[in-house]
């Protein structure tokens, strides 16, 4: 089964809302427009339920399908942009200045509220699906807070589903894997207290410069001597602050980054081992650390039984050769883990072709992608919920 007709004849209509939310980006859980544009549409659609305000600035809409009663499956889509400024030239570029939908969130909206205007339309599956729109993807965990305002079970939703566009993968191709397919992301500051001094007498100080700098190689013993090579883990220091003059040594220098893990027993390893090198490291200078770490989005981790599913219904749409089930995992995150840690369901990639890449200020979704997520969304909820 190829991509769907009517899904192909829709995509200049589903492009003009992508090109339109594009223009207009909002980001975290500022995204009033962008929501009441969503529920606008669901309702001209004629859903059944259409709720708004779920996690703050979330819309989930109910589908019913004619065929009787039956199980709810959840499609989720994101719908927050990226503090970023937009360079790619397009007409339909950002209208808001250091606002930009470079991760093809417009895309995601765009693609899944083109399917629920088809299944509003067609009906033609047993039971209902639930289309969820959520705010906050880059960075505020909306997914938490739309699942802490207890949709899935308020609608009865059995499964849930989560699509993501992926630049250089061919268009009609799909990318999926069983298990850890994102990576839990987790966050540390560090502050190195020392002791100042004119740069001129190292020796009255207690250097937290130098310090700092055994700390940031240290680290990386924790990921190239102390970790199973086979068990991911990315230990980046990507910030350092300390000093105001080059010639004065600081009292304190502050150091932040970032630890990425694919299972939770290297996630924990990660955590307590960061803590005992930073403080052990500072010890042996002569220094105190005070270390703040902050535990982020976890593993995205797909279910074996919907995983098998997805793929099965993406070769429907792209062709018996069009899916990649042993994907290489992705070290960056997804808060659709929150939804996957509550209910089974999959979470898989759609070829957006040869774009920029992503969270690039060049990036524009690739409209010739709509009709195969178009497709995959109806494929999914005709076959799942199939009479």
């Amino acid at each position: 089964m190829p991509v769907l007709n009517r899904a192909a004849e829709m995509q200049e209509q589903v492009a003009g809302w992508r090109r339109h939310l594009h223009e207009h980006p909002e980001i975290l859980y500022d995204v009033h427009v962008t929501a009441a544009f969503v529920a606008d549409k669901l309702r001209s659609f004629g859903c059944d339920t259409v709720e708004t305000g779920i996690g703050r600035t979330g819309v989930v809409a109910i589908i019913k399908g004619r065929q009787g009663d039956g199980p709810v499956v959840g499609f989720r889509a994101d719908m927050d942009a990226l503090p970023i400024s937009e360079t790619s030239g397009k007409p339909w570029a950002s209208k808001t200045p250091g606002k930009a939908h470079s991760c093809g969130h417009d895309g995601h909206t765009a693609m899944l509220l083109g399917a629920a205007q088809y299944l509003a339309e067609t009906r033609n599956f047993k039971g209902s699906v639930a289309v969820i729109f959520q705010p906050a993807e880059e960075g505020g965990a909306g997914a938490l807070a739309m699942v802490e305002d207890g949709f899935l079970d308020k609608y009865s939703i059995s499964q849930v589903y989560g699509m993501h566009n992926s630049p250089g993968l061919p268009l009609g191709q799909f990318a999926i894997r069983k298990g850890s397919v994102m990576a839990a992301a987790d966050t540390f500051e560090i502050t190195i207290n020392g002791r100042g001094s004119h740069a001129a007498q190292p020796h009255n100080s207690i250097d937290p410069v130098l310090t700092a700098s055994h700390v940031v190689v240290a680290l990386q013993s924790i990921v190239s001597r102390q970790t199973d090579p086979l068990h991911s883990l990315v230990v980046t220091v990507a910030s350092i602050h300390g000093g105001e003059a080059n010639n004065v040594i600081p009292d304190t220098v502050k150091l932040g980054g970032t630890v990425r893990t694919l299972l939770p027993e290297t996630r924990n390893f990660a955590e307590k081992r960061l803590k005992e090198v930073v403080q052990a490291t500072a010890l042996a200078h002569g220094a105190s650390a005070d270390i703040i770490y902050r535990r982020g989005y976890p593993v995205t981790f797909n279910h074996d039984a919907e995983t098998d599913f997805a793929a099965g219904v993406a070769g429907k749409v792209g062709g018996a050769n069009a899916v990649d089930l042993g994907m290489a995992p992705h070290m960056g995150a997804e808060d659709f883990s929150y939804m996957l840690e509550r209910r089974p369901g999959a979470f898989i990639f759609i070829g957006n072709g040869d774009t920029a890449n992503l969270h690039n200020p060049a990036y524009d979704f690739n409209d010739e992608a709509l009709p195969y997520g178009i497709s995959y969304w109806v494929t999914l909820a005709e076959t799942a919920l199939a009479a």
